[in-house]
């Protein structure tokens, strides 16, 4: 039964928002309220879809199972080696941890992220995943989702985020705790600028978000 239990949950939450998630739980314990208001894909500017898929996983619209398999390959070699490993988490792979697994950064919940990810992947198409991701991922403390940052940092609807803004909230979420949107430091800034001219390079690998 156990093992039946995500892929139940995942179809319901194909069609219907997530609850709070346990990121958002741990956060509430430590005192940072989450902050959150669930809006449709429709209802976000799509800019901001593009450049946060520029911004932390390229590969997404054309990745079959949620994984990156070069990028974790790379990461495992590099762990071996006694070398620092940079991320090679997709945005499935970020999503199905933050709806089913307490924070935390052991060999167990990466073995546990990479059981839930293809599941996700399979049962969910690409602009489901964007959304949910967009409405569940940390901007900041106690900031969840698209709509709660755009009202928080900017004072408007994410519909209504310019093309700067957006690559500033794409630009924050490596570091949503440290890394400011409305008060961007040098960093953020020449981060923005990169992610808009990834968004152009990549051109069609982007078609999905349609």
């Amino acid at each position: 039964m156990l093992l039946l239990a995500p892929p139940l949950a995942m179809l319901v939450l194909r069609f219907v928002p997530p609850p709070p998630t346990p990121l958002m739980l741990v956060r509430w314990i430590e005192g940072d309220r989450p902050v959150r208001n669930w809006t449709p894909l429709d209802r976000i500017a799509p800019s901001l879809a593009r450049l946060v898929v520029a911004g932390e996983d390229n590969g997404f619209c054309v990745q079959r199972f949620g994984v990156d398999t070069a990028a974790l390959q790379a990461q495992v070699d590099a762990k071996l080696e006694g070398d620092d490993a940079r991320g090679a988490s997709t945005i499935t792979m970020q999503l199905a941890r933050n709806l089913f697994l307490p924070p935390s950064r052991t060999l167990l919940r990466k073995a546990a992220e990479l059981w839930l990810t293809p599941q996700l992947a399979i049962l969910w198409p690409k602009r489901r995943v964007i959304e949910v991701y967009l409405n569940v991922v940390e901007f900041g403390p106690g900031i969840y989702g698209a709509q709660a940052a755009s009202r928080a940092f900017f004072r408007k609807d994410a519909a209504h985020l310019t093309d700067d803004e957006a690559a500033r909230l794409a630009s924050i979420l490596p570091a949503p705790r440290s890394w400011s949107a409305d008060h961007p430091g040098p960093y953020v800034r020449e981060r923005a600028a990169l992610l808009r001219r990834r968004v152009t390079q990549l051109g069609s690998l982007l078609d999905c978000l349609d």
